[in-house]
């Protein structure tokens, strides 16, 4: 049997992630397990993050929950992209995001860090993983931080608006900015293909603070070392997708990175953005504002976003995380506007 016959029989979402240009666009929503959700927010009244997403039956449970309540083409396993970052000695805390005890920005504090074997890291969202083939009927996508967005946080200590001592860092200090980043990309890539190995089907390299540097120091310090994590996972068998967000500028040479699925936030149409990306498969772009809108906004926004998506393969998601504020009921809305459209009709 063929390699394209074997992905024919695959589901909708894997076709579409591997460029079939489908008859209806798939549908999955970032962060689509989480805070929204009432069952969730009843968990959260009795475990902390950490205990959720370290405890494999309860990221399990995180992970099923919204796929009890709505009809979606796939699954995200429940984790955090920090979590590999501890196997390699680094101490976490969460209040509410990611905060680093000690931030790392000097050579020194680079050449303590260890990269761990890919068995030592994080074995819990393995277990999680394992769970949830088991128990899933879409496929499940494992996921990780690409190399620049962790030493944003490492380097940085927390979130921040301008991430300014990142910044600093790899102008002032190339060179162990250079060595933290391949550092970064081994974890990753250790990492991901344990995720793999558990069980995942599809890839998503979340490089969410890509946006923040120039076409140049991008190349140098993200597209890089991105690309050194996907080609690793070239022979996985899976499909790779990646995400920036706020980086239109940078797509040029986004559009270089080995994946086959471009993931486009919602600043810009997807009918806009397809030529730029030829051959690659286009995921997004709802402003995840619209959720908080009525229904009759999500349809008539929902379908521009559908409409935009035609003229290659298109898997609908938000163009980021959904809000906590969103009402359950219009999560649900929207997968009907998605499954109801007809891309070939």
């Amino acid at each position: 049997m063929s390699e394209q016959s074997v992905k024919s029989n695959q589901p909708l979402f894997l076709r579409a992630a591997w460029g079939e240009d489908t008859d209806r666009a798939p549908i999955w929503i970032m962060r689509q397990a989480g805070r929204y959700l009432p069952e969730y927010r009843a968990l959260k009244e009795k475990y902390t993050f950490l205990e959720l997403a370290g405890t494999p039956e309860l990221a399990a449970e995180v992970t099923l929950q919204p796929l009890r309540r709505f009809p979606l083409d796939a699954s995200i396993v429940f984790a955090d992209i920090m979590t590999p970052l501890e196997s390699m000695g680094v101490k976490i805390d969460f209040s509410p995001g990611p905060v680093i005890e000690n931030p790392v920005r000097d050579v020194a504090a680079v050449e303590a860090l260890r990269v761990p074997e890919p068995e030592e890291i994080t074995p819990f969202v393995m277990e999680t993983i394992k769970i949830l083939r088991r128990e899933l009927k879409v496929p499940l996508i494992g996921f990780g931080g690409a190399p620049l967005t962790l030493a944003t946080y490492l380097v940085q200590g927390s979130g921040s608006k301008e991430y300014e001592f990142l910044r600093q860092f790899l102008r002032a200090e190339p060179e162990a900015a250079h060595l933290l980043l391949d550092k970064l990309a081994d974890l990753s890539i250790g990492y991901l293909k344990e995720q793999v190995k558990a069980g995942a089907q599809a890839i998503q390299l979340f490089d969410s603070w890509a946006g923040i540097h120039d076409a140049e120091m991008y190349r140098e310090f993200g597209a890089k070392y991105a690309t050194k994590v996907l080609s690793a996972l070239a022979d996985e068998g899976v499909p790779r997708i990646y995400i920036a967000v706020k980086a239109s500028h940078l797509y040029d040479e986004i559009a270089k990175l080995p994946v086959e699925v471009v993931s486009v936030d919602w600043r810009v149409p997807l009918d806009q953005v397809r030529p730029q990306f030829p051959g690659k498969t286009l995921q997004g772009n709802l402003d995840p504002a619209v959720m908080l809108s009525n229904p009759e906004v999500i349809t008539r926004e929902a379908t521009k976003t559908l409409k935009a998506g035609l003229g290659g393969p298109h898997i609908f998601n938000l163009g980021h995380g959904i809000f906590k504020y969103t009402p359950p009921e219009h999560v649900a809305h929207l997968i009907e506007c998605v499954h109801s459209f007809e891309r070939k009709s």
